[in-house]
């Protein structure tokens, strides 16, 4: 770790606890700045704050004052969960305090380079797959997964060397609190349209996306989707050198599916069948996991056999296990309709019993009727079941049967399936109405697939 003067003695509120907040509290105080933490939950409930008042950090939780301000704080550091429209942090931008990410605070103090990716879908997978295949039979320093995957950059940052790489999966939120962050490689996997609520257009969503490659210049790589239009007009404005992937055309200069197989350059690296992981979508991921591999001199050997290991991510595509033969899956990450597309592309649907439903924010589904046409079965649950329903049958679906939760989907597919079945878990929408999260909603599936062996 760096260590840096800049903060030393000077005033920073960071707002906003959760993982990141605690992390960017815990460096700026080893930094020696006067931290003020301020969070909404209430302090005998709130463990964190606890934890650094006891560090000797002065914590005010339970509201959000704005008279915090007064303070003359010469920085924020935001949760990115936070909105701009958040009254303290408008207030701290008409006072022109700079207003951060804890990211941009990991790239001040990290040694060693960072590879950052970011993307509308496949953002998790592609970060994990790259941390693998950077760890392949490395023989010095590692790679260590960072940011919106789970582990906060400025924990991370603090504890590599020189000879690491952090590998760091980066949200529209994130980038939205950089001034300075460099990476030494950016990924953008795919952009579509999504968290409209949070950013109020498409056009200010993409350019948080597009923010990841500001600082780069020529000496570093920009690895992107080539299928997407938006991004080929996007890279001639980018600074760094381009390195396309694509699973349409072939590429002098990056990564291509070919006949079946992936490619890097005219070097053959894979075939697409001996993946880990199945899918259109994990072929893309692939692809750009490929090409961040080989600039980082990672051996064809090592990838293939990375690869070909790697069953994918909690919540994420993730193969559970097979219970007579019937194979379930758990995409509980599917908060949107095109994820819930992307992972039904990896199987015939007439083998599919799909399980949807979630939070009802007000969008239909029939954009999903090409990818659910010729589905076994669909199991709907939550908000938004009645909705899907009508879209099933739009669909020409048989079919569709309702049920409670996501438990009671479990065992309704089991029951209705029959053997060489896959049972997929993919709601295509927010889990908020009857789990507090994704996560919780993926691991009651899992819990529930269990207890169909006992």
């Amino acid at each position: 770790m760096k260590q840096i003067e800049r903060y030393k003695n000077e005033k920073v509120l960071v707002l906003g606890l959760a993982k990141s907040g605690f992390s960017a509290a815990k460096l700026l105080h080893r930094l020696g700045a006067l931290v003020t933490v301020n969070d909404g939950k209430p302090f005998e409930d709130n463990p964190a704050a606890q934890d650094l008042l006891e560090d000797g950090i002065r914590v005010i939780t339970g509201s959000h004052p704005i008279e915090l301000l007064d303070e003359d704080f010469s920085l924020m550091v935001k949760n990115p969960g936070i909105p701009y429209s958040n009254p303290l942090v408008e207030k701290a931008e008409s006072l022109h305090i700079p207003i951060l990410t804890e990211v941009e605070l990991a790239y001040q103090v990290a040694e060693c380079p960072i590879i950052g990716i970011t993307g509308t879908n496949g953002k998790t997978t592609t970060t994990t797959m790259i941390g693998l295949l950077l760890n392949q039979n490395r023989e010095k320093g590692k790679a260590y997964l960072a940011g919106n995957i789970g582990f906060p950059a400025s924990e991370v940052a603090q504890k590599t060397e020189k000879t690491d790489d952090i590998v760091m999966e980066m949200s529209s939120f994130q980038l939205m609190g950089i001034t300075e962050f460099h990476p030494q490689i950016a990924v953008i996997t795919n952009i579509y349209e999504a968290h409209l609520d949070y950013h109020g257009s498409r056009e200010n969503y993409v350019s948080a996306k597009w923010a990841i490659q500001k600082n780069m210049t020529k000496s570093e790589y920009l690895v992107i989707n080539w299928d997407s239009m938006e991004l080929r007009k996007l890279s001639s404005k980018s600074k760094a050198t381009i390195i396309p992937f694509s699973t349409k055309v072939t590429l002098e200069n990056g990564t291509y599916l070919k006949n079946g197989a992936l490619y890097y350059r005219d070097e053959k690296i894979i075939d697409a069948e001996k993946l880990g992981v199945p899918g259109q979508h994990n072929i893309e991921n692939a692809l750009a996991a490929i090409a961040v591999a080989k600039l980082k001199n990672v051996s064809n050997k090592s990838i293939r056999s990375a690869l070909t290991h790697f069953h994918g991510v909690p919540h994420r595509t993730q193969y559970v296990k097979s219970i007579n033969d019937r194979k379930f899956y758990n995409d509980s990450k599917a908060t949107n309709s095109l994820a819930t597309e992307m992972a039904l592309s990896g199987f015939e649907n007439e083998k599919v019993i799909l399980l949807a439903g979630g939070l009802d924010r007000g969008n239909s589904f029939d954009e999903l009727i090409p990818a659910i046409r010729g589905l076994k079965a669909v199991i709907l649950f939550g908000e938004t079941k009645n909705k899907l329903a009508e879209t099933a049958k739009k669909a020409g679906i048989d079919k569709v049967l309702f049920t409670e939760n996501v438990e009671t989907a479990v065992q309704l597919a089991y029951e209705y399936s029959e053997a060489g079945d896959n049972i997929l878990l993919s709601p295509a929408n927010a889990s908020w109405d009857q789990y507090p999260s994704f996560e919780i909603r993926g691991n009651k599936f899992v819990q529930a697939v269990e207890k169909l062996e006992k």
